[in-house]
């Protein structure tokens, strides 16, 4: 008898959790069925697969090639129900898309505002992710695209350049009738600062910069929100630092570039290379290039 496909999530279920009692409430079937479907899988394919002899579960070598094969197999299965689902001329459709956070405060919004006005039968399931997050979920099949930075990437992750994106400080204050005069760096150790914590890609970036260049920023506020930095500049006397076109759509703040300038940044597009791309994913794609342009974000590759 062939495995059947509920074997093969069984014991992936089971791999993942290292317990039958977990991977069973996962499952929602009870521990003894469980138990028993594992042992009709070994005994189908001729070798343990699961090592039970331990304080946790875990797979055997035989299993961990067996699971590798597995695994897939499923993200095939899957790929293949959404290619006979899709649907080419969008009435309907779904996209699953991740962005690293700072994107989601001012480019989020424009991108699902035109897929909607252009397709408003495409669903879309959003996530706010890492960068290595993204990248795992698109080789797992359990993304169809990501926006993040370029940047070396694990084998498997296809990279389409979008825009280069441009940092600098911002205030509050509505924007000065010409450009702002730059700020020399070293100012701003002067300034009281909200900034992203250690946690984002934009801090690690910011906090190198300031490095570069000697400067011990004295740091007031670190919040895990654009939205918040963005508050906080608006209704209190710090200053903060992020991308400029996050200032695009607020009129009381103003980017003030600093000299010498924080190194840009290419901003990706990120799909897992030979994967199955919907028309709901090839839309998005033609989509978020003409949006760029038509925002004026600077050109990839761009100083």
């Amino acid at each position: 008898m062939a495995p059947e496909l509920r074997h093969l999530r069984y014991l992936l279920a089971v791999a993942e959790h290292h317990s039958f009692t977990l991977a069973a409430q996962e499952l929602r079937i009870s521990q003894p069925t469980l138990s028993q479907q594992i042992k009709q899988l070994e005994r189908t394919v001729g070798v343990q697969l699961l090592d039970r002899g331990g304080r946790t579960v875990r797979l055997t070598d035989a299993g961990e090639a067996y699971a590798e094969h597995a695994r897939r197999a499923l993200r095939d299965l899957a790929a293949a129900e959404r290619a006979v689902h899709d649907v080419a001329d969008l009435s309907r459709g779904h996209l699953r898309l991740a962005m690293t956070p700072t994107f989601t405060a001012y480019l989020l919004g424009p991108l699902l505002a035109a897929l909607h006005a252009a397709h408003p039968g495409v669903t879309v399931d959003v996530r706010e992710l890492a960068q290595d997050r993204i990248e795992a979920g698109l080789l797992a099949d359990g993304l169809d695209l990501g926006v993040a930075f370029d940047g070396p990437h694990p084998p498997g992750i296809a990279a389409t350049a979008l825009y280069t994106e441009t940092l600098g400080l911002v205030v509050a204050g509505p924007a000065p009738a010409g450009p702002p005069d730059p700020l020399p760096v070293a100012r701003l150790a002067e300034l009281r600062l909200a900034l992203l914590s250690g946690d984002f890609a934009t801090r690690t970036h910011i906090d190198a910069y300031l490095a570069a260049h000697r400067v011990r920023p004295r740091v007031a506020v670190e919040t895990d929100s654009v939205q918040a930095l963005t508050e906080l500049v608006r209704r209190t006397g710090l200053a903060t630092v992020l991308p400029d076109a996050v200032t695009d759509d607020h009129p009381r703040l103003t980017p003030v570039p600093l000299v010498p300038a924080l190194p840009p940044r290419t901003v990706t597009l990120l799909r897992r290379e030979g994967g199955y791309l919907s028309a709901a994913a090839r839309a998005f794609t033609t989509l978020a290039r003409d949006l760029v342009v038509a925002r004026g974000y600077a050109p990839a590759g761009a100083p």
